[in-house]
């Protein structure tokens, strides 16, 4: 078997002896973080951060969040323009703006804690 391009041999195993619920549970670890045993084993070892692919998943919900709270906001503000003082009190439409904006910069906190 050919290895794959821009990887670097690697010969040397380290065996390590566990219970079989550690197994378990060290497998289940490394599918989360979507990789090998072996490629989770050697960042873990390395002190690597492994990244959960949940937590990517989780990111990405966030993302998509954010964006709608960013089109609902445009709305709000469009709706200020075109219609102020109609159907609602402004000051109620700008206070809800201002909580839309506090929302997307604490999500985009959150997301930037994640990825790191």
């Amino acid at each position: 078997m050919e290895p794959k391009p821009n990887t670097r041999p690697r010969g040397k195993p380290i065996k390590v002896w566990v219970t079989e619920a550690e197994r378990a549970e060290i497998l289940r670890l490394a599918a989360s973080a979507n990789l090998s045993l072996s490629a989770y084993l050697r960042a873990a070892g390395l002190n690597q951060r492994v990244r959960s692919i949940i937590d990517i998943e989780a990111v990405n919900e966030l993302a998509k969040v954010n964006g709608d709270l960013g089109r609902v906001a445009g709305l709000l503000k469009l709706w200020l323009a075109t219609k102020r003082g109609e159907g609602a009190d402004p000051k109620h439409v700008e206070k809800m703006m201002d909580d839309f904006r506090t929302l997307q910069t604490k999500i985009l906190n959150i997301m930037g804690s994640v990825m790191r």
